[in-house]
């Protein structure tokens, strides 16, 4: 595992003097074994402009190189144009019909296509050529699970695993499929049997790690990450997990020195810095947690993460003008987040800026109709501008989402009387009574004038038990 690690140190080495030379636009002079490990880099990675342009350097290298012809025609399907890496991968097979890369980059193409059959079929090719060849089951894995065949994919990401346990993209992908197909909790011998086959294998332990984090039992999450970090010191992604299993389990200051342990010394990293600060709000230490979000932002300055997180110490501290700028510039970063848009609206509310909290609401309930909190929110505030029937509809929105949540039903209830529609707001109310009767008095907390009303408190005392 300390090779593993080592030789991952030796690839971002070569990968940052690659890029220098570039910067530089100085002739750039690699093994080709150094440059498809630069191009493997930047395709784990999901930087396909970067592994493209280095495709090209190499090529102009190596410009026979049928290997690097083939990073080239997927790096491209990668990016997207399908008919030029079509173009690309024809030319090598007239070069190298047999070679099962090409049947491999068909496969990649189609899968990107969402040509699913024909992707598997060309994969399929491809392990009749070389059956022992991990990339190919993981790549039918991708294909199996961007179709919904999640047994299948299962299958295939597992005996990819067999073939190489130190695929770590391999093992999230294999546990998001059993999770999806409810057979998570089977597969426990799986990952035990690394750890039995190989006790001092710290990938073994970590994967461990993760089979029992998607589980939700960090206890047995933490221990087996704590083993890959005993056998590995220098672990870091072990380290970043054990640190998350301690967040769950509100464990923030053994979360902090793991998280502190995440990265190589002297080099931290924007994640590591925001979940420090993130741990430090927990424990309610501002400064602190303040110092390591602007931590993150000097390291990334668009990590809408942090961002937040400054906004949240500021809301916790009730410094509400404060709180919306940064909320603001988290939306402005990433505005698919339900979460900002909602904390944003409750950021202007609290200052008495009622046009744009409801904006923020319709916007959280635009990009996250799912979450519930969006609709409750905005409800709250057309109740109190005296638009009660539109408050009423809003938290319909809630009720559908979490049909069992007593305390939606209490909401609407109070609106629909506020409306004056009595028979459908009782009705809401003994949904509510039947889920959940000791919450009834939540009726009386957000709107204490309705215990002034005769008719509803003899309904509820009815529903006592």
């Amino acid at each position: 595992m300390n090779e593993h690690y080592e030789n991952h140190r030796a690839v971002l080495d070569t990968v940052r003097r690659f890029e220098q030379m570039q910067a530089r636009q100085e002739s750039v002079f690699f093994d080709l074994e150094d440059f498809e490990l630069i191009i493997d880099h930047y395709v784990t990675n999901a930087r396909f402009e970067e592994a493209l342009q280095a495709c090209e350097a190499a090529l102009g290298q190596y410009p026979f190189s049928t290997e690097l012809l083939i990073d080239r025609a997927q790096v491209t399907a990668m990016r997207g144009d399908y008919t030029e890496a079509e173009r690309q991968i024809d030319h090598v097979a007239t070069i190298d019909p047999t070679n099962a890369d090409v049947a491999v980059t068909r496969g990649i193409i189609s899968t990107q296509r969402g040509q699913f059959a024909e992707a598997v079929a060309f994969f399929q090719i491809g392990l009749e050529q070389e059956p022992e060849r991990d990339d190919i089951h993981f790549n039918l894995g991708l294909a199996y699970q961007s179709w919904q065949k999640f047994k299948s994919a299962a299958k295939h990401y597992k005996q990819s695993l067999r073939l190489n346990p130190d695929n770590e993209t391999g093992v999230q992908e294999l546990l998001h499929c059993l999770e999806i197909s409810g057979r998570l909790e089977e597969h426990l011998e799986f990952f035990q049997k690394f750890t039995d086959d190989d006790p001092y294998a710290a990938m073994a332990w970590y994967n461990l790690g993760q089979y029992w984090y998607r589980r939700e039992d960090f206890t047995k999450a933490a221990e087996a990450f704590d083993y890959a970090i005993v056998i590995s010191p220098d672990f870091y992604d072990a380290h970043h997990w054990l640190a998350d299993a301690f967040v769950c389990q509100e464990e923030f200051r053994k979360a902090i020195a793991e998280f502190e342990l995440s990265y190589a010394p002297g080099e931290p990293t924007d994640e590591a810095m925001c979940n420090i600060g993130e741990c430090y709000e927990k424990l309610r230490e501002w400064d602190a947690a303040r110092r390591f979000y602007r931590q993150a932002l000097e390291l990334n300055p668009e990590m809408d993460e942090a961002w937040f997180g400054q906004g949240v110490l500021m809301q916790e501290q009730e410094r509400w003008m404060e709180a919306i700028h940064f909320f603001r510039k988290a939306t402005e970063l990433y505005g698919d987040s339900g979460e900002y848009w909602a904390a944003l609206g409750a950021a202007e509310n609290q200052v008495g800026n009622v046009v744009s909290a409801l904006e923020a609401y319709e916007k959280a309930t635009e990009v996250a109709p799912e979450e519930a909190q969006g609709w409750v929110n905005w409800s709250a505030i057309l109740y109190e501008q005296g638009h009660f029937g539109e408050a009423a509809a809003l938290v319909q929105h809630a009720v559908e989402l979490h049909p069992h949540e007593a305390h939606f039903h209490y909401m609407r209830c109070a609106y629909l009387l506020a409306d004056g529609h009595l028979r459908e707001a009782y009705q809401s109310l003994e949904t509510a009574l039947a889920l959940n009767y000791d919450q009834h008095t939540l009726l009386f907390d957000y709107f204490p004038e309705l215990r002034r009303q005769p008719a509803l408190l003899r309904l509820i005392d009815q529903h006592r038990s």
